[in-house]
């Protein structure tokens, strides 16, 4: 795809998650998380509050595995914890600089770092209104919007399909399968996947436009007569 229309998917997608963002912190969004609360989320255990950075950092730390439905979706979206995603599309980036790609090594990367401090900032700036389960206050929710988790497969599906090609149809049957039980287990609300979706198809056009204009950028540079000198 030309770098023009995938700046221009990227732009549309940032709009898009910051269109989404705009109706949780309004509460307008509200009901459809509600709901889902409450009927879309068998997996889901005993209510909890959200996790520690050190949890957030070790992978599977203190982590329940009850139901059996939660300790599926714990290992589907293994992938996507902070750490593990980010060493994925470090390997990623290494495969593409040793195929002559670095243009695309460096963007993954780069994709990676400023969506997850995206996330991070929309974490501590938005907070949703209360949800409740089973009438208790899911203080978890507060401020998931968006799902990390999500966010961080797609990527990882994204670089590994770049680096990759043959893997794309198992990329994507695993990243639907991880966003499916994200929600299923209670982990995230539908608009903290959809939030963290969105993103990470902003953050991807915009690696694979940036990989292009740094190609175009160089070749143009070895054109110029005496670049060779």
């Amino acid at each position: 795809m030309p770098a023009r229309r995938l700046l221009g998917l990227a732009v549309a997608a940032a709009a898009a998650f910051a269109a989404l963002g705009g109706l949780v912190a309004a509460g307008a969004a509200s009901g459809l998380d509600q709901w889902a609360n409450g009927h879309l989320m068998p997996f889901a255990g005993r209510p909890a509050g959200p996790p520690t950075l050190l949890e957030s950092l070790v992978p599977l730390l203190h982590a329940s595995f009850q139901p059996a439905g939660a300790a599926v979706a714990l290992l589907v979206t293994l992938p996507g914890q902070v750490v593990l995603s980010f060493l994925l599309v470090l390997a990623a980036a290494a495969v593409l600089r040793r195929r002559g790609r670095a243009e695309e090594a460096v963007s993954w990367t780069a994709a990676w770092l400023l969506a997850v401090a995206v996330e991070l900032a929309c974490r501590h700036l938005l907070t949703r209104p209360p949800l409740q389960r089973d009438g208790v206050h899911v203080v978890a929710f507060d401020a998931s919007w968006p799902s990390g988790h999500a966010l961080r497969c797609a990527l990882v599906a994204a670089a590994l399909g770049a680096a990759w090609p043959r893997l794309r149809p198992l990329l994507a049957v695993w990243l639907a399968a991880a966003c499916v039980l994200l929600e299923l287990a209670g982990f995230h609300t539908p608009t903290d996947v959809a939030g963290g979706l969105l993103l990470a198809a902003a953050a991807a056009a915009g690696a694979a436009a940036s990989a292009g204009l740094l190609r175009r950028r160089l070749a143009l540079d070895r054109a110029r007569p005496g670049a060779a000198t």
